[in-house]
Formats: C-alpha cells, sequence, structure tokens
C-alpha cells in the first residue's frame, strides 16, 4: 500500500517562494506516476504538476508553467513541488497524488489517481 504524507504549505506574501514535500511510503519502485492537485474555496480540484511513471516526462498547468517545478530526491521517496513568484490566486490545500496506470504519459486527471495524502495549505496574500 503506498502512502503519501504532503507538507511544506504555509502563509506568505504574493511574490514569495515555498517548496511543498510529499513523501511516499510503504512503495518506491517500481516507480509510479505522481502529481500535484490544489482546491480552492468553492472550486473544483485542478491539476498543477505530474511526472510520468518512467519519470522522464513532467506537466505543469498553464497558470502555473514557468514558475513551479517537479523534483525527486536521490532516493526517490519524496517528490518536490517548488513554488516561486507565488500569487494570491495560488491560494488552496495542495495534495499529493500517486497513479498505477502503466502509460508512460502525465496523468493529468484526477480519476487516474487511487492514492492521496491529505493536503497542505498554501495561502498566498497580496
Amino acid at each position: 500500500q503506498i502512502q503519501l504524507a504532503e507538507s511544506g504549505g504555509g502563509l506568505v506574501q504574493s511574490g514569495d517562494s515555498l517548496r511543498l514535500s510529499c513523501v511516499i511510503s510503504g512503495r518506491t519502485y517500481p516507480p509510479f506516476a505522481m502529481g500535484w492537485f490544489r482546491q480552492a474555496p468553492g472550486k473544483e480540484r485542478e491539476f498543477v504538476a505530474g511526472i510520468a511513471r518512467t519519470e522522464l516526462v513532467t506537466k505543469y498547468a498553464s497558470s502555473v508553467e514557468g514558475r513551479f517545478a517537479l523534483s525527486k530526491d536521490i532516493d526517490k521517496t519524496t517528490l518536490y513541488l517548488q513554488m516561486t513568484r507565488l500569487k494570491p490566486e495560488d491560494t488552496a490545500v495542495y495534495y499529493c497524488a500517486g497513479g498505477l496506470l502503466t502509460t508512460n504519459t502525465v496523468l493529468i486527471r484526477g480519476d487516474d489517481y487511487v492514492f492521496w495524502g491529505q493536503g497542505t495549505q498554501v495561502t498566498v496574500s497580496s
């Protein structure tokens, strides 16, 4: 059983940076597709960024392209989301997710993910 645990959220000002962490436990090999989603109050959950099972391909939502970046630690046990130039509209609960589909593409639909963390709150003040 795969378990995911996010951390790193907080209250920051517009233009600041934050790094979210998603610790993977239970199984890290073979690697599986992973992604970050977010949900703001009163809005639907949306895809933020994802990395394919092969770890060779990443994809970002247009709203965060160029500002957010994914990475994994050398042991492949933690997925990071580096967020820079944060904006008030980035305010949301951020969730880490894991998917077991064998496709080598980035999964962008929440329904394609089966493992989810508990979420971490990111609040960006103007």
